[in-house]
């Protein structure tokens, strides 16, 4: 093997290693974002609202699907967790300007049962669970978005 040969291989092993540590960024996103939706439901006893069942919808399957690209590495996972982000992260925002306002309660998907307005926990005068949903989402988005501009070939 050349001397060129060997650099190729070096680098491609380093860029390799950054592309698998911002996939395993996402995946640790995805796990801590689904214990602590369990911790809310099961230990704190705060029963989620319908637009949270459906931002769970699309969170707890990514703890699957990147976990599976994590091992061996295997970038092509990107493709099945990015539609499953992009989703959750629009149910996420809607929440959120629910939440906000914006959106008015007539318009909210919570006719019975518990509101999906109703403000239930708010962390610093301003960080609810949407917002935290919101903020998980954006940021596998954007890790899952570098990696698949990265491993593009």
């Amino acid at each position: 093997m050349s001397k060129m040969d060997e650099f190729h291989s070096a680098t491609d092993h380093a860029a390799k290693s950054i592309y698998w540590r911002l996939l395993f960024t996402a995946w640790l996103i995805a796990c801590v974002s689904t214990l602590g939706a369990l911790f809310f439901s099961e230990v704190m006893l705060r029963t989620p609202c319908v637009l949270c069942w459906y931002q769970r919808i699309f969170m707890f399957p990514l703890v699957f699907v990147l976990g599976v690209g994590l091992l061996p590495f295997d970038p092509r996972s990107v493709r099945y967790a990015v539609p499953l982000a992009v989703t959750g992260w629009g149910f996420a925002l809607y929440h959120c300007l629910l939440y906000m306002g914006f959106i008015p309660k007539s318009l909210q998907p919570c006719t019975q049962g518990i509101s999906c307005a109703e403000v239930k926990l708010e962390l610093f005068s301003f960080v609810t669970i949407p917002l935290l949903s919101l903020l998980a989402f954006t940021l596998i988005i954007a890790l899952l978005w570098a990696v698949r501009k990265g491993t593009k070939q």
